[in-house]
């Protein structure tokens, strides 16, 4: 499964040692070379720092996931109860314990989150053993 890497921030320690060594009298190109940043990085907090009074990182954009990492355990929980079950049953037995409708997409990726595999287990409950045999 295809997963977007995203890069942290830097640091809080990192910001404040770099932007103290710049109040030290480093200049700025120094610095961006000395901490591996770039200069309009530096531009960057120090204006941040300016305005808010801190150089804190600022919160990441985008929506909040609809199966979150509080909801992990029970998620687990319900996938140790029922293991052989398709992802829309997941996610209906999802919302009827949770309220929260989510899509067969969301519940796959949270369930990846959660380190479960995407595959059913080779002796589905659901297989008609009579069909089989018959066959």
């Amino acid at each position: 499964m295809w997963e977007a890497v995203l890069m942290k921030p830097y640091s809080a320690d990192l910001r404040e040692r770099l932007l103290g060594a710049i109040d030290a009298g480093l200049p700025q190109a120094e610095a961006a070379c000395l901490f591996s940043v770039g200069v309009s990085t530096i531009k960057r907090w120090r204006r941040r720092r300016q305005e808010t009074g801190g150089v804190a990182a600022s919160p990441r954009p985008g929506r909040r996931r609809r199966i979150g990492g509080e909801a992990e355990a029970a998620l687990v929980a319900q996938v140790r109860a029922a293991p052989d079950a398709t992802l829309a049953e997941h996610c209906a037995t999802w919302a009827a314990t949770t309220g929260v409708a989510v899509s067969p997409a969301t519940m796959s990726r949270a369930l990846g989150r959660a380190g479960w595999p995407l595959k059913k287990s080779l002796i589905a409950t659901e297989r008609d053993e009579a069909a089989r045999a018959a066959w």
